[in-house]
C-alpha cells in the first residue's frame, strides 16, 4: 500500500476548523497533533440535537466545521445522520479532511497519531 508522503502536511491545514468527533478518545487523538477546537459530539445524558444546538451557539459564520466521525460503518451513518442537523442549525460544513483520511483508509480518528507516526518512519 502506497502512503500520501504529504498526509501529515495535508492534515496540517486544517488546524484551524473547528473539528466534531465521535468521543473523548478521539478528541485526545487530535489534541495531540495539534488540533484545538475539537468537540465531541456525544455527550452523557443530553440527545444528539441538544448537544449539536449546543455546539452551534459557539460557533461564527466564518467558522469550518469538519465532522470526523470514524470511518467504519457506524461512522458513516452517524456523520449522515447528523450533517443535515448541522447544515438545518446554519453550520457550514467543509468534509475535505474527512475524504483526505478516507483516502489515506484510516478508519477510526483515535489512531491518527499512529498512523501518522507509522509513515514518519516510511
Amino acid at each position: 500500500m502506497k502512503y500520501n508522503p504529504r498526509l501529515k502536511q495535508d492534515i496540517e491545514k486544517y488546524k484551524e476548523y473547528i473539528i466534531l468527533v465521535e468521543g473523548n478518545k478521539d478528541v485526545q487523538a487530535l489534541k495531540l497533533l495539534g488540533f484545538d477546537q475539537v468537540y465531541e459530539i456525544h455527550k452523557t445524558s443530553i440527545s444528539l440535537k441538544e448537544r449539536l444546538e449546543q455546539i452551534s451557539t459557539f460557533l461564527e459564520k466564518k467558522d469550518k466545521v469538519c465532522i470526523l466521525t470514524d470511518l467504519d460503518k457506524k461512522g458513516k451513518q452517524l456523520y449522515m445522520k447528523i450533517k443535515p442537523m448541522l447544515q438545518e442549525l446554519g453550520v457550514r460544513i467543509d468534509s475535505s479532511l474527512r475524504g483526505l483520511l478516507i483516502k489515506a483508509r484510516i478508519s477510526h480518528i483515535e489512531n491518527l497519531p499512529k498512523f501518522l507516526e507509522k509513515i514518519d518512519k516510511i
